[in-house]
């Protein structure tokens, strides 16, 4: 009788414990969950600002309110939810939970409330609460790296670079210079390729051979850091011509040559041995981006060919973005405890996602009705995401099925 009480009991804690909302604790929960909503929030404004001719910013073109709210709203969402994880098993320290955590995602979503009313609102206010987010993202993550002297801890000066160019931006925005914020968003984003070339290039090749050895396969990838060390230069390269000469004739050589060595990096990384297993395959998609990317931008700044100038949306869209619900959908998994397998919906998700990108790279500049490519690619965006949100909400906000903490 006490033996079945017992079971009684412990079975109810564990529904409980199962039904129980737990948003603030880990890094990646608030921001994961972040990164997922915007995306889906953020596409959908900006498909009803083409729709309507809304301008959100007071003297910008909505072009670059996309571009910003893309790059700091979702991308950043994801650094900061990768970063807020990573940091603690790098540095063996405890996780980042709490009201602190929860602090900063309000900052977060400060941010982006406040460019959602950017007309109506002084520049001075948003800049004032736009710029706290980074900052404070890089304190709470500085003390462990710096007291465990981590290899990673540059990734504090990366975060300063971004916050950078997000006050270069509003101050291009208060002054209506529009060159000036096309150019900082796109070093923007060169900022965020150099992050997936140097992180990508610790966890494809990772995961990877760890999927072939939980298959009982052997990996066959040798060493070749040369390449690693190679590629990462091309990638600082593309940053430095980017930010000081983005038409010259030298920015299409530099991004051909980062196209080349990323190709050549990703070959070495059999991709092709991981087909089976979506959590894996869809790392080496989102990597392979960045060598189509890079070579339309290459055709495009030397020849103007059309078709090959939506390369920026081949790098954003493609790398980035695949790389972010990658990264999301595998760490969200491993951090709760939960087997390292995508649902079939999921794995639908990776190809809905490829699916806009392919459409908005090739069929905006290649068929007659552009509009129409521009919609089909958002409306895939869309797809893509809504089923990786419903499927990973619940993941983000109940507890870990092993009941421990985080």
């Amino acid at each position: 009788m006490r033996l079945a009480f017992a079971r009684m009991t412990t079975r109810g804690t564990q529904i409980s414990s199962s039904t129980r909302i737990v948003p603030f604790a880990h890094g990646f929960r608030p921001f994961f969950l972040a990164a997922l909503c915007y995306a889906l929030l953020g596409i959908g404004m900006w498909v009803w600002i083409r729709e309507t001719g809304v301008a959100p910013l007071q003297k910008l073109p909505p072009q670059l309110w996309h571009g910003h709210e893309m790059l700091f709203g979702f991308i950043v969402a994801a650094i900061a939810g990768f970063l807020l994880t990573a940091v603690p098993s790098w540095t063996s320290s405890a996780p980042f939970a709490g009201p602190r955590l929860a602090g900063l995602a309000a900052l977060w979503l400060a941010g982006r409330i406040c460019f959602g009313f950017a007309t109506f609102l002084p520049v001075i206010v948003v800049a004032a609460i736009e710029l706290l987010f980074l900052p404070m993202l890089a304190l709470m993550i500085a003390p462990a790296l710096i007291r465990a002297r981590n290899r990673n801890t540059p990734l504090l000066a990366v975060l300063g670079v971004l916050w950078l160019i997000d006050a270069i931006f509003l101050g291009a925005m208060a002054h209506g210079d529009i060159l000036l914020a096309i150019i900082t968003l796109r070093v923007g984003v060169d900022i965020v390729l150099l992050l997936i070339t140097v992180i990508g290039g610790r966890i494809v090749p990772t995961f990877t051979a760890n999927a072939l050895r939980s298959r009982g396969l052997s990996p066959k990838a040798r060493d070749r850091r040369w390449v690693d060390r190679v590629t990462i230069v091309s990638m600082i390269v593309v940053v430095a011509i980017d930010a000081a000469a983005p038409e010259h004739s030298v920015a299409a050589i530099a991004a051909g040559v980062c196209a080349l060595t990323q190709a050549v990096r990703l070959a070495g990384w059999e991709g092709e041995r991981s087909l089976q297993q979506p959590i894996v395959w869809v790392l080496h998609v989102g990597y392979l981006w960045l060598p189509i990317g890079f070579a339309l931008k290459a055709i495009y700044l030397s020849t103007g060919a059309i078709w090959s100038s939506q390369w920026l949306h081949a790098l954003t869209i493609g790398a980035a973005s695949t790389m972010i619900v990658a990264v999301i959908t595998r760490a969200s998994l491993g951090h709760t405890a939960r087997p390292l397998a995508v649902s079939r919906s999921v794995a639908i998700a990776y190809g809905l996602l490829s699916a806009a990108t392919l459409v908005r790279v090739f069929g905006a500049p290649l068929i007659a009705h552009a509009e129409w490519a521009v919609l089909a690619s958002g409306a895939l965006w869309f797809a893509a995401f809504a089923l990786v949100l419903a499927q990973y909400a619940p993941i983000l906000l109940q507890p870990r099925v092993d009941g421990r903490p985080g």
